[in-house]
């Protein structure tokens, strides 16, 4: 059974998916607010590993995009199994759109030559569900995304991604290189044991700029506002349907 070289792995740093999201002046409030790694892109990092412990692939290198605490969302798919990292580093308040990760991914990409690219189908920061496709169409790889189940032949030379859409289950094929992008019942993360977690630390992780890649990272749109949405107000009971009715009427409903 033959096996792929290598598979890239994109991780985001987010606010921590159980954190209430506040906004202060215009802008989502992040100091002193707990951090963590995107919840898909955990779930990319361990269908990576599960396919270097089936044989499948016999390297696994997590990347990201981010400021210098990027890093501890690194040592954390290391500890989960990752072989090395890489951080792009850009300066602590830099706005990094999925165009410009796109395009940074890209330059890994064609340098570290993967095989295969597995990230997560969205980050819940920005919800864009944009740079897996972008990265695809860049590349000009097949893509396979909203992965519910990832399978690679034995011969190392296509993939098969079942994808949940919304009548069910699509399964299609494609040959490698390709791009995946995970969905939630991929598969359920592990947990990374205290033995890994200092083992991790002794893993190789490089750290390169945005300009040593030769890719300008300036933002291509601009954000008007961020307003929080309206507080929900309570419901209200009705005695009839000509009531209720006559208050879906009054409220524009019919």
């Amino acid at each position: 059974m033959s096996a792929i070289n290598r598979v890239l792995v994109p991780v985001k740093r987010v606010v921590d998916y159980a954190v209430k999201i506040r906004v202060v002046g215009g802008k989502v409030e992040t100091a002193n607010v707990k951090h963590s790694m995107n919840p898909f892109d955990l779930i990319a990092v361990e269908e990576a590993v599960r396919l270097k412990e089936a044989k499948k692939a016999k390297e696994v290198w997590a990347v990201s995009v981010g400021p210098s605490k990027s890093q501890e969302i690194l040592r954390t798919a290391l500890a989960m199994g990752a072989d090395q990292a890489l951080h792009i580093e850009v300066p602590e308040n830099a706005e990094v759109q999925p165009l410009q990760v796109a395009k940074l991914l890209k330059a890994v990409v064609e340098k570290e030559k993967p095989e295969l690219v597995i990230l997560g189908k969205q980050a819940i920061d920005d919800d864009s569900n944009q740079t897996g496709q972008m990265l695809a169409g860049l590349l000009n790889w097949p893509q396979g995304t909203f992965a519910s189940k990832v399978e690679i032949a034995g011969d190392a030379k296509s993939i098969q991604v079942t994808r949940e859409v919304d009548t069910g289950l699509e399964t299609v094929s494609a040959p490698l290189p390709a791009i995946v992008t995970a969905d939630l019942r991929l598969n359920e993360p592990r947990y990374a044991t205290l033995p890994n977690i200092m083992k991790a630390k002794k893993k190789p992780l490089t750290k390169v700029t945005p300009a040593d890649l030769g890719v300008d990272v300036t933002p291509t749109l601009q954000t008007v506002e961020v307003t929080e949405p309206p507080k929900r107000v309570g419901g209200g009971k009705v005695e009839s349907v000509d009531e209720l009715i006559s208050k879906l009427k009054s409220a524009g409903v019919l």
